[in-house]
């Protein structure tokens, strides 16, 4: 393994959320946490309800500050710190680099879903119709029925939704992926469809770190293991 195969490199996160409604009570949620991520790996994270998991996975993509540590991304051949990066760069890095499934499918109203699906490949630079063709292929994969792709997703039932929302991170390339519960609300034949793409990406040389409840997805997909304790102590 070379330095060039780490894609991630979290050191000594500290996360702690502050509650200014409740009297400044402070949460923290990690301290001093490490991870590494490679090519090809798919990092599992673990721990009970309230160990930070989902936190994690927002610090790693610039959603949530952290009070310390550092989260080294690789972009265009180098390292560069999230949680130092200006807005444009971290734009940039999302862009390009960091995929993202949410446990919830946020998207503009009215907008179709197939152009939701497609809207990743354009922001890359991708020519509409090869965009549109490649959305199209991965949301009849995912069981999305065409009749659907000129709707806006909003309408659509959850696991409908989480399908799109999985469609629209695994229809671009991007050299890591954050999962947050990318197979919850799915039936056992949609569920095997994902782990599937998780399991292709991977090979591809993806590093993915992820959530998932379900053992037996977990245990479909995981290289790795990362187990979170939960820190119950408010100050």
């Amino acid at each position: 393994m070379t330095d060039t195969d780490t894609l991630l490199n979290a050191r000594n996160l500290s996360k702690t959320f502050t509650l200014h409604t409740q009297g400044g009570v402070r949460l923290p949620v990690f301290d001093g946490l490490d991870l590494s991520l490679q090519r090809g790996q798919c990092l599992v994270l673990v721990g009970p309800s309230g160990a930070g998991k989902s936190s994690l996975l927002r610090c790693l993509y610039g959603n949530y500050l952290v009070q310390h540590g550092e989260v080294m991304v690789r972009h265009d051949g180098r390292m560069i710190d999230l949680t130092q990066a200006t807005t444009r760069d971290l734009l940039d890095v999302r862009l390009r680099t960091l995929g993202f499934v949410s446990q919830f499918l946020r998207v503009i109203p009215r907008v179709s879903t197939l152009d939701v699906v497609a809207e990743p490949l354009l922001a890359q630079g991708c020519g509409e119709d090869d965009a549109r063709d490649k959305a199209s292929t991965m949301l009849a994969r995912l069981n999305i029925p065409d009749r659907l792709w000129s709707i806006a997703p909003a309408t659509f039932s959850g696991g409908e939704q989480q399908r799109v929302n999985i469609a629209r991170c695994f229809v671009a390339d991007y050299p890591i992926l954050l999962l947050d519960e990318p197979t919850a609300s799915l039936d056992v034949d949609n569920r095997k469809i994902v782990l599937d793409l998780i399991t292709e990406a991977r090979r591809r040389g993806t590093g993915i770190i992820g959530i998932f409840h379900d053992p037996q997805d977990r245990a479909a997909v995981a290289t790795d293991t990362l187990e979170l304790a939960a820190m119950d102590q408010a100050a």
